[in-house]
């Protein structure tokens, strides 16, 4: 008979299967000792099966949880650059409005300017002809009173 201190039995579905046999086989040799050992053998398989589906199941929670954490980290990063992304489109059209504040600003003054130059060369056309008739006005009153003169 086997010391079930030192024994070491197979695991899984061999395991199984042989703690299946070995009880079915003590059972029908009256070895009570055997179909024992195969219960515990059965027993222990099945502890074992249970406890690599529940560590399969805990890796597939991890891989799950850090698949929700990458995904959290990517949106959050998408969210980071759409923001960024939108900041460059405000600060874009505030330079753009900007320019173009300053481009309509220089337009008005070029304009305002060519306005007073128009200005000042009628001023000084009118001053001109109003010079002009002061002669000929002069010239007609000395023609008509030639004593008069100044």
């Amino acid at each position: 008979m086997a010391d079930e201190n030192n024994e070491r039995t197979a695991g899984g579905l061999a395991g199984k299967l042989a703690g299946k046999a070995k009880e079915a086989a003590g059972s029908v040799i009256g070895d009570n000792n055997l179909e024992r050992e195969g219960r515990l053998q059965d027993a222990q398989a099945d502890q074992e099966l249970e406890a690599r589906r529940e560590r399969a199941e805990a890796e597939k929670r991890e891989q799950e949880a850090n698949l929700e954490q990458e995904r959290a980290e990517t949106e959050r990063e998408q969210e980071r650059l759409r923001n960024e992304v939108a900041e460059e489109r405000r600060e874009e059209a505030a330079e753009r409005d900007r320019r173009q504040a300053e481009q309509r600003a220089e337009a008005e003054a070029t304009k305002e300017q060519m306005r007073a130059e128009a200005e000042e060369r009628a001023g000084e056309q009118e001053a001109a002809q109003l010079e002009r008739e002061a002669r000929r006005a002069e010239a007609t009153a000395d023609a008509i009173d030639p004593e008069e003169k100044s």
